[in-house]
């Protein structure tokens, strides 16, 4: 029976070559995000990469009244419906720290707004008994650091919250995993100084598929930052602290 992948934040690269990988493999795809333009041409190229069917539909992740509408779209196929979470927003931390409003909008980006969407669409992946829900965090939510703490804390409450939802799913047949990306040749890294390790977005992808093909729980993309945050994570506060990482 074909699968139902609901792509959150479709119009990012991480995103786009998640989206091309699922088509090849026949799914249907729902590709939600703000740009319909973008969104409107990704779906044509799913399409001719062999996808069931691609539907671009609106989607805000600060905009939860919409929420309902894409779950009910999606509710009227057949098959296991999955969602993979792409959103989120960085804006540069002496940003935020000039304008602290900017903090609910990065919260809502991404948290809340994909968490919301997530126990939205929850109860129609338990009925089916099954699906998986891969939800992009950030290794930047594994500690708090001075570039991006906002960010940070923002990814780790997502992290926290995919585990329990990890929790309540697989209760039902359902499976969540939990992606903490390091740097990915992005919008959201693209001009960014000391940026180093950078993955290109299809190992990206390749990587998340394996994750649901094999049931994990929680994964480092690419491997090595399960290393490296290792080690950032074992640094004592007292010098941590001093630290500029």
């Amino acid at each position: 029976m074909t699968e139902n992948w609901i792509i959150l934040g479709a119009t990012s690269s991480m995103a786009k070559a998640f989206a091309r990988a699922v088509a090849e493999d026949g799914a249907r795809v729902f590709l939600a995000g703000r740009d319909m333009a973008d969104l409107e041409a990704s779906a044509t190229d799913c399409m001719l990469r062999g996808a069931d069917a691609a539907e671009a539909v609106a989607f805000d992740a600060r905009q939860q009244s919409g929420f309902a509408a894409i779950v009910n779209r999606v509710a009227e196929e057949e098959g296991m419906i999955n969602v993979a979470v792409f959103v989120g927003s960085m804006p540069p931390q002496d940003a935020i720290d000039a304008d602290p409003s900017l903090i609910e909008g990065v919260v809502m980006d991404s948290y809340t707004g994909p968490a919301a969407f997530l126990q939205t669409i929850a109860p129609e992946m338990e009925n089916r008994g099954g699906g998986s829900v891969i939800g992009v965090g950030s290794v930047a939510g594994d500690r708090g650091r001075i570039g991006n703490y906002v960010y940070g804390s923002a990814k780790a409450g997502f992290h926290t919250y995919l585990s329990g939802l990890r929790n309540r799913l697989t209760r039902s047949g359902g499976h969540v995993v939990t992606v903490k990306p390091g740097f990915v040749d992005s919008a959201m890294t693209w001009g960014i100084e000391g940026m180093f390790l950078v993955a290109p977005p299809e190992k990206v992808a390749a990587d998340l598929l394996k994750a649901v093909e094999k049931k994990k729980n929680v994964i480092y993309t690419p491997f090595f930052w399960a290393i490296i945050m290792g080690i950032i994570t074992r640094i004592p506060e007292r010098i941590f602290k001093k630290m500029s990482v």
